[in-house]
């Protein structure tokens, strides 16, 4: 299962990318959700590996829009 596991770190790594580099140009604060939605996926990535950290990852952002949700929302 460990094995699993190291397949998120790449994942991971973009999604340190995107906070180091791409967010701050964003402007901070536009996530609806505490933790946002990238610590959100960080968290769940090291927490359940690829799969059920990706799906839970994905789930997330999808539902961060308008008519989604918001407040706080940690990982399972």
């Amino acid at each position: 299962m460990k094995v699993l596991r190291y397949l998120s770190y790449p994942f991971i790594w973009l999604i340190r990318i995107y906070q180091w580099g791409l967010s701050p140009l964003l402007g901070f604060n536009k996530c609806r959700y505490t933790p946002t939605c990238s610590q959100y996926g960080v968290e769940a990535l090291q927490k359940y590996g690829l799969f059920k950290g990706g799906y839970l990852t994905i789930k997330r952002i999808l539902s961060c829009n308008p008519w989604g949700g918001h407040g706080h929302d940690p990982v399972p």
